[in-house]
């Protein structure tokens, strides 16, 4: 026959259980604090992948439409008129061949960016420039980094 002091030697104790389940709710918490953090990180780091991207893209595409313009006219501080292209070989600046760039368009290439200025170079009394120097503010992750897009003109031109 077993007796009572062999058959309570197998099994665990109820301090011993208590023991064990809070040891093992500590390692949980700890994994799940762990989980949500790199949870979080990942989530801003998305966050300032996709804002670089829409930087990158805008850059590029206002360089592009800077660069091969015959003429950059400045309209006001927040807009810039390029004369693109000569389409009917005239020499003369018609209304179908301008492209204005303003704040909003760079908001639209951009969101969440705010503070949008332009500058003309070489600036004064001339109406005309050979370089465009857009600058704006941007949010990422709770902080404001100043950008700015420079871009010079390949060929260039006077106005009449």
């Amino acid at each position: 026959m077993i007796s009572e002091k062999t058959k309570n030697a197998n099994g665990f104790t109820l301090a011993e259980l208590l023991v064990a389940l809070m040891v093992t709710s500590i390692i949980l918490s700890a994994v799940a604090a762990l989980a949500f953090a790199i949870s979080s990180a990942n989530d801003s780091s998305n966050d300032t992948v996709v804002k670089q991207a829409q930087l990158r893209c805008a850059t590029l595409r206002i360089s592009e439409l800077i660069r091969y313009s015959r003429c950059v006219v400045s309209k006001s501080d927040s807009d810039v008129v390029l004369w693109q292209t000569d389409k009917n070989e005239d020499e003369y600046v018609d209304d179908n061949e301008l492209v204005y760039i303003g704040s909003a368009d760079i908001i639209s290439l951009i969101p969440q960016c705010s503070n949008v200025q332009f500058a003309l170079y070489p600036s004064g009394d001339v109406s005309y420039a050979k370089l465009v120097s857009i600058s704006f503010d941007l949010e990422e992750d709770g902080v404001w980094h100043h950008y700015q897009i420079n871009a010079a003109l390949r060929g260039w031109c006077l106005p009449n």
